[in-house]
């Protein structure tokens, strides 16, 4: 017989999931959009606005039904140049030690990066914290029934945002093999990758494990916390989220005034 506390974290995995769902169709609409929007521009330049007049009424069909397949959720279309660009090119030391550290408004929060096991996650995290990439964020997300986690890494700070190219999955079987549920343990001060719930689509966003987790073993555990930056977390998690719910914007808004990463 299964549980309550099972069902609920059951319940909430699949929601997390379906919300990864929705981000990676989004994308997908999005980048089906652009082509039109292109091709649309193409004709223009080589035959000139009479033909443009004339696929007018086409170009407009294909955003409105673009628009009408739009999920209701909250979850807003990310911009055509996501996922557009290469990664940056690998400059890190794979053998060497690094650390990101984030100032934040509810404490300092640093975690050792794994270069060796997550050598594309860390050269990525460290080029985009030398550009100032996350300075001036939020953690836009806090679970806090089933899963634990508080999710920052979004630019736009509604879960759509990201570095506009995406990194390959990493170190997937670091936590062991998956049971009959299909999960492994993301412990506490664990850090991971999120992503839209496809292969190697992870950007920039990431999250916090505050609490043993069960999920699925496709986000790239990358990172440690240390003791103190735990409990600042476990702390926000506390405080819960924003109106009561148990999935939403966490009531201590967490901000990101400066990230620094830095190597041993």
């Amino acid at each position: 017989m299964v549980s309550s506390d099972q069902r609920r974290r059951q319940l909430a995995r699949e929601k997390f999931e379906r919300q990864q769902q929705r981000r990676e169709e989004a994308r997908r609409r999005t980048r089906r959009l652009t082509v039109v929007i292109a091709s649309v521009v193409a004709v223009v330049a080589v035959i000139g606005v009479g033909s443009y007049l004339a696929l007018g009424d086409d170009d407009k069909k294909d955003k409105a039904d673009a628009a009408a397949s739009s999920s209701p959720s909250a979850d807003a279309s990310p911009e055509p140049k996501e996922s557009s660009a290469p990664e940056p090119a690998m400059k890190i030391d794979k053998k060497a030690e690094y650390t990101l550290s984030l100032k934040t408004s509810q404490g300092d929060i640093a975690f050792a990066m794994k270069a060796a096991k997550t050598p594309h996650t860390t050269n990525s995290f460290k080029s985009l914290t030398d550009k100032g990439f996350f300075d001036g964020t939020k953690c836009h997300r806090l679970t806090t029934q089933g899963i634990f986690v508080l999710q920052c890494g979004d630019p736009k700070g509604d879960g759509t945002g990201g570095p506009g190219y995406t990194i390959p999955d990493e170190n997937l079987t670091a936590l062991g093999k998956a049971g009959a549920d299909g999960t492994v343990t993301y412990p506490a001060g664990t850090v991971a990758m999120a992503n839209t719930g496809q292969p190697h689509t992870g950007g920039s966003q990431f999250f916090l494990v505050y609490k043993d987790s069960k999920l699925p073993p496709t986000y790239t555990p990358f990172g440690t916390m240390d003791e103190a930056s735990l409990k600042a977390v476990k702390d926000i998690g506390a405080a819960g989220v924003a109106g009561g719910a148990a999935d939403g914007a966490p009531k201590k808004a967490v901000e990101i005034s400066k990230a620094a990463v830095d190597k041993s």
